[in-house]
């Protein structure tokens, strides 16, 4: 029997995924609610499959794909988050994960991505140039997004989220000096010139 960890700081969700998992016979050998007990639960369990979303306390979602790529037996990393393919997707797939699903999408789709991954395939939607809304191109606010590394797009969406400087820095394991840092490049990278135009930007291109 195939074994998966489950990761998201939502207990509903965690509780929802591991259910369908049993019901496809594959054994839920753990859950958490943060980065740093996945990789923790990860390095105990050895499990086949993680899945995991994005935006979570201690270690964000891409941090701990970078690192099971590291160890020395990886586990495959599914991507099972609320964020916007067009913006998530690929950067997943650079970091190392298997497969991406987006939280909107019927749960079957999960166990599909989690059976192709265990069958040695990969398992992401398809987002091409006709997805992006084509005020965005004009504008060049697509390419601005893209152009963002993967932390400050996970800054931003703190931001967004109405976080302060002390609670970001608390979730990401940074200082306050940095993400006051990473906010100043934000609003540079972003052409914005306050913390409400930030929200607004994020809330615009549903990036929270």
């Amino acid at each position: 029997m195939y074994k998966v960890v489950v990761v998201d700081d939502h207990p509903f969700i965690r509780a929802t995924v591991c259910m369908l998992l049993r019901q496809d016979r594959l054994e839920v050998v753990g859950q958490a609610d943060n980065g740093i007990d996945a990789l923790r639960l990860v390095r105990e369990q050895e499990p086949d499959v993680i899945i995991l979303d994005i935006a979570m306390p201690g270690l964000d979602g891409l941090e701990v794909i970078a690192r099971l790529k590291a160890m020395e037996h990886p586990t495959k990393a599914v991507v099972l988050t609320s964020l916007l393919p067009e913006a998530y997707s690929l950067r997943c797939l650079q970091a190392g994960a298997a497969g991406y699903v987006s939280k909107t999408d019927d749960l079957g789709e999960l166990i599909k991505a989690v059976r192709a991954v265990l069958s040695g395939y990969s398992y992401f939607p398809e987002v091409t140039l006709s997805s992006v809304n084509s005020q965005d191109l004009r504008s060049g606010e697509a390419q601005w997004i893209a152009a963002l590394t993967d932390r400050e797009l996970m800054v931003l969406q703190h931001l967004a989220r109405g976080l302060s400087n002390k609670e970001i820095g608390s979730t990401m394991l940074l200082s306050n000096k940095t993400i006051s840092t990473y906010k100043s490049r934000l609003m540079e990278k972003l052409r914005v010139s306050s913390l409400i135009d930030l929200a607004d930007f994020a809330r615009r291109h549903q990036l929270v």
